[in-house]
């Protein structure tokens, strides 16, 4: 049920970014200039080829170190990935009214500059969403050797792509301010559950702290927070489910419990607090 976590990752990062392509599409299309249209699209294809290829190379890079090395890549990974979630929602509210003025202003100046201009406004704003996407989906997939991460992004993307092409075309209205705040909620849940298991790595590789006089492995019991592991089977269907959406661990350790919990009383009431205040009208991000 990771495909689940990674759904939502790619539906929400997928419909961001095409809400951004629609708005340079549009802006070009408005302004006379369909036929620039191209140099957006070579920006976005280079973008996404480069995130694919800086993804797969560090995914390969990780799994040839030595044990402990993984666990400290893998753990700080994560708990970047985990920044840059909050990072990302936060900014996508601040700058929510104002995302199209200011796309537009750099479409025009580049499209002064000529094609390479062009191109390469479509390649950092697609690009910045790519990585986002990427670190945080290597932080659900990190000890994942299953299919099962990607099928769930790349769905999420594909119907993001249907949703942006059809909101562009004007045969589909949704109040993106009320989509954001509530996928914005979820992926904090999702963020959550990336921080914990960073911090887990960490403990596993010696790096970390244990927040216990016992010595030994994490899984040992003076080492854990509680364990519900009988009410809870991690093998369960349901049990399965928490693991696969927010990376629900029954038997965490202290300083995990503490993480996970620090993080969701000190980020989502912000968020949620915020977000009835900036979007309190339907967010004006459409083409």
């Amino acid at each position: 049920m990771v495909l689940a976590a990674n759904f939502l990752i790619g539906l929400r990062e997928g419909l961001e970014a095409s809400l951004v392509i629609s708005i340079l599409i549009a802006y070009l299309v408005k302004t006379n200039r369909r036929h620039d249209v191209r140099y957006i699209w070579f920006g976005v294809v280079t973008a996404i080829v480069l995130v694919v290829i800086a993804f797969v190379s560090i995914r390969a890079a990780v799994g040839s170190l030595p044990f402990r090395t993984q666990e400290l890549v893998g753990g700080t990974l994560s708990i970047i990935a985990a920044a840059l979630v909050t990072w990302m929602l936060f900014w996508m509210r601040r700058t929510a009214r104002t995302l199209k003025t200011e796309l537009e202003s750099d479409l025009s100046r580049a499209v002064a500059l000529g094609p390479l201009a062009i191109a390469g406004v479509a390649f950092l704003t697609v690009g910045r969403e790519g990585l986002e996407t990427a670190a945080i989906i290597y932080g659900t997939v990190v000890d994942s050797y299953t299919a099962q991460p990607f099928i769930g992004s790349i769905s999420g993307f594909a119907v993001a792509a249907v949703l942006g092409y059809l909101i562009y075309r004007g045969a589909l209205r949704i109040n993106l301010a009320k989509f954001f705040t509530i996928t914005g909620a979820l992926l904090i849940l999702v963020a959550a559950g990336v921080l914990a298991y960073g911090i887990y790595d960490l403990q596993e590789g010696g790096y970390l702290f244990r927040l216990t006089l016992q010595v030994g492995p994490i899984s040992d019991p003076g080492n854990q927070a509680f364990d519900i592991s009988g009410a809870i089977p991690p093998d369960s269907w349901y049990g399965t489910l928490l693991k696969g959406t927010v990376n629900f661990q029954p038997n965490p350790s202290w300083l995990q419990a503490i993480g996970w919990v620090a993080y969701l009383a000190v980020v989502l009431p912000l968020y949620l607090r915020g977000s009835r205040a900036v979007f309190r009208r339907p967010v004006r991000v459409d083409a």
